[in-house]
């Protein structure tokens, strides 16, 4: 689990976050979403130590994050993975080497051991087949699937994805979040996600931190969503006219239901 408390962040005298307060839980995808510009990223960059809060504590089961010295938190960042928005996979490295990478620096396996929890990882994403190919010589959707089993290959305790479904399409999209979710329950896994793909808010959206101009404005879960009365988060997750009418039958049936009490 991972707690904000009280975080601020401000960059000369812009503040970008304020008072943020928030948990995130063990075995759930956790959303963070907003408008750009709204500081999400912001936040995701503190909550991994790309940034440091002007004020306030991020806990990591208990551990201040914030307080640690420089090699706690190098120790520390042993325990998290890392998606990012682009697949960041090395074009010189193929598909078992891009995997392989993290074991290369951080583990003790030998090369056989290496090797073979790689493999284990690009089966877990289903891409076994793909192990010799380069970068340039797959999908979007199969480097960001790459990049998922390489986050994953040092089995951390905290998975973090930066707009994981940006530039994908519709299908390729539903395909990553499934996947995130899956091993998310799989491995027990703390996972936060910063999206801005409603898509994902109302599939897989456990638990959802909405931040609207540096403030943590609501959180509840994909199905609190459907009966919130916040009107930003509203305009934000039923903008489109799909998602209003959803949102229009599902508040219909919560209507019917009460008066028929």
């Amino acid at each position: 689990m991972i707690e904000v408390k009280h975080l601020y962040k401000s960059f000369g005298d812009k503040e970008v976050l304020k008072d943020i307060n928030a948990v995130f839980e063990d075995g759930k995808t956790n959303l963070i979403i907003g408008q750009s510009g709204s500081g999400k990223t912001v936040l995701m960059k503190n909550l991994v130590g790309l940034l440091t809060p002007t004020s306030g504590n991020v806990l990591y089961d208990g551990r201040n994050f914030v307080a640690m010295s420089k090699e706690e938190k190098v120790q520390m960042r042993r325990e998290m993975g890392m998606i990012f928005q682009s697949a960041a996979l090395f074009d010189s490295l193929n598909v078992l080497e891009n995997v392989m990478f993290p074991l290369d620096m951080f583990s003790k396996m030998n090369y056989r051991e290496r090797v073979r929890r790689a493999q284990e990882c690009l089966d877990r994403v289903n891409l076994g087949d793909a192990q010799l190919k380069y970068p340039g010589e797959i999908s979007g959707g199969m480097q960001k699937r790459v990049a998922i089993a390489r986050a994953i290959v040092l089995n951390p305790k905290y998975l973090f994805c930066d707009e994981p479904n940006s530039g994908l399409d519709p299908h390729t999209s539903l395909v990553i979040d499934e996947l995130l979710s899956s091993i998310t329950k799989e491995y027990n896994i703390t996972t936060i996600i910063n999206t801005h793909d409603m898509n994902s808010v109302m599939g897989i959206g456990e638990n959802i931190l909405f931040i609207y101009q540096g403030n943590n404005e609501w959180q509840g879960t994909k199905d609190d969503v459907m009966g919130a009365t916040n009107e930003k988060l509203n305009d934000l997750v039923f903008a489109s006219d799909l998602f209003k009418r959803v949102k229009e039958v599902e508040m219909n049936k919560i209507r019917q239901a009460q008066a028929n009490r």
